[in-house]
C-alpha cells in the first residue's frame, strides 16, 4: 500500500498550535522559553501547549496572589524571582486551583469571567507540569532547587471507565443508520447525513482511533482494495491500520456520497465532510457521537468518540486477550495505559468469582450439626 499524497491540512493544523504557543510565550517569563526549547525534541506541540497552559496559570497566581511577586507580571519574572518561590507557595497553589475565577475576553472586546474548577485529576497534571519545568531549571543550575518535587501529587481516585455494553454498539448503529427516536428537527439532516454518521460510528467502534485521527482522514488515506488505511498519530508519525468487512462497507458506502460532493477550496481532500463542505471539526464529531448515544445509552452520560475508542480497546481485549496487540493497534507507547483503561475486568467475570467462592459448605441433611 503505497502513501498517498497528503494534504496541507495537518500542516496548517501544526502551524496554528505552534504559532499559539509563541503567543502563550509572550505572558511567560523568559525561563519558560527556555523550557520550551529544551524539551521540544522530546515532546510534542500538544505537549508543550499542554505546559503552556498550566504554566501560565500558576505564574499569573505568583503575581496576583503572592505578595513577593506584587506588582509584577508575569513575563516581567526572572530567575532570581522564580528561586524565591516556596513549597509554602506551590502548596497553597494547589489548593487555589480548587477554585478561581479566570478573566477571558470575547471577540467584542468585554471581559468576562469564568469559574473554573480542578479536582484531582487537573491538580495532579498541572502540578506534575510545574515539577517538569522547575526540574529543568534545576537541572540546568537556574535555580538552587525544585520546590516542586517536595509537594505531593494529591491522591488520584480511580473513575470507573464508560464504555458501550455490547447491546448499547448495535442500538448506537441502528439508530445511526434508521432516524430512529430523533425529533423532527433531527430526522431532517439525519436525511442528509445518514451515511456519513453511520460511517463514522462504525468507524470509531470499530478501530478505535482518536477523534483527531478520524477528523484528519483523507480520501487518499483509504485503499478499499486491501481494506487499509493510514492514520496519523498523536507526534505526526503514521501507522496502517485494517477494515472489517463491516466497517469498510459503511465507508464505501459513504464515500459514493462524498465524491458527489464538490468541497469548498481548502477541503477537497478530506474524507469527512460537514453540511457546509468544510473539513468536520472536532466539536462536531463530538456532538454527533453525544446525539445518538444519549437514545442508545440515556444512562450513561457524556459519552465521548474516546468512549467509543475505549469500547473498541475492550472489546478486541475479551475477544484476543492480547494486550499488546490492543496497544499496538491503539497506538498506545505505554502498555500499562492500555492495561489501565482497556483491559478492565469484564462485569461477567466478577459475577463468575463470586460464584466460585465458598465461603461455608452447606450442612449435610443427615448431619446432626455435631463438630
Amino acid at each position: 500500500m503505497q502513501t498517498p499524497q497528503r494534504d496541507d491540512y495537518r500542516n496548517e493544523v501544526a502551524r496554528k498550535r505552534v504559532l499559539l504557543l509563541r503567543q502563550i510565550q509572550k505572558e511567560l517569563p523568559i525561563a519558560c522559553v527556555d523550557f520550551f526549547v529544551a524539551i521540544e525534541p522530546q515532546t510534542g506541540i500538544l505537549t508543550r501547549l499542554a505546559y503552556a497552559y498550566d504554566l501560565r496559570i500558576f505564574f499569573q497566581y505568583l503575581c496576583d496572589e503572592v505578595r513577593t511577586f506584587a506588582g509584577l507580571t508575569p513575563n516581567e519574572l526572572t530567575d532570581a524571582h522564580i528561586a524565591q518561590v516556596t513549597r509554602l507557595d506551590v502548596e497553597r497553589y494547589t489548593q487555589f486551583l480548587t477554585l478561581y475565577y479566570k478573566n477571558e475576553q470575547r471577540e467584542d472586546g468585554t471581559v468576562i469571567s469564568r469559574e473554573m474548577e480542578n479536582k484531582e485529576y487537573g491538580k495532579m497534571r498541572k502540578l506534575s507540569s510545574l515539577r517538569a519545568f522547575f526540574r529543568y531549571l534545576f537541572s540546568s543550575e537556574r535555580v538552587p532547587g525544585n520546590v516542586a518535587e517536595l509537594v505531593p501529587l494529591p491522591k488520584g481516585h480511580e473513575k470507573a471507565i464508560i464504555r458501550l455494553d455490547i447491546d448499547e454498539v448495535a442500538r448506537i448503529l441502528d439508530i445511526a443508520e434508521s432516524g430512529e427516536a430523533l425529533s423532527a428537527r433531527q430526522k431532517q439532516y439525519h436525511a442528509l447525513t445518514r451515511a456519513r454518521d453511520l460511517a463514522m460510528l462504525t468507524l470509531f467502534l470499530g478501530t478505535g482511533i482518536r477523534v483527531s485521527e478520524c477528523v484528519g482522514l483523507n480520501l487518499a488515506d483509504i485503499d478499499f482494495e486491501q481494506n487499509a488505511f493510514i492514520v496519523t498519530r498523536k507526534g505526526g508519525s503514521e501507522a496502517i491500520l485494517y477494515l472489517s468487512d463491516e466497517v469498510a462497507a459503511a465507508l464505501l458506502a459513504y464515500r459514493n456520497e462524498r465524491l458527489r460532493v464538490e468541497a469548498l477550496p481548502g477541503h477537497e481532500a478530506a474524507f469527512f465532510l460537514s453540511l457546509q463542505r468544510r473539513r468536520i471539526s472536532q466539536r462536531a464529531v463530538e456532538n454527533l457521537v453525544h446525539k445518538y448515544a444519549r437514545i442508545a445509552a440515556p444512562l450513561k452520560r457524556k459519552i465521548s468518540p474516546h468512549k467509543l475508542r475505549s469500547t473498541y480497546g475492550t472489546n478486541l481485549y475479551r475477544e484476543t486477550g492480547d494486550i499488546y496487540l490492543v496497544a499496538d493497534v491503539l497506538g498506545h507507547t505505554d502498555v500499562n495505559t492500555t492495561r489501565k483503561h482497556y483491559a478492565a475486568i469484564p462485569e461477567e467475570r466478577r459475577r463468575e468469582a463470586a460464584r466460585h467462592t465458598i465461603l461455608r459448605q452447606a450442612a449435610h441433611p443427615d448431619s446432626d450439626g455435631d463438630a
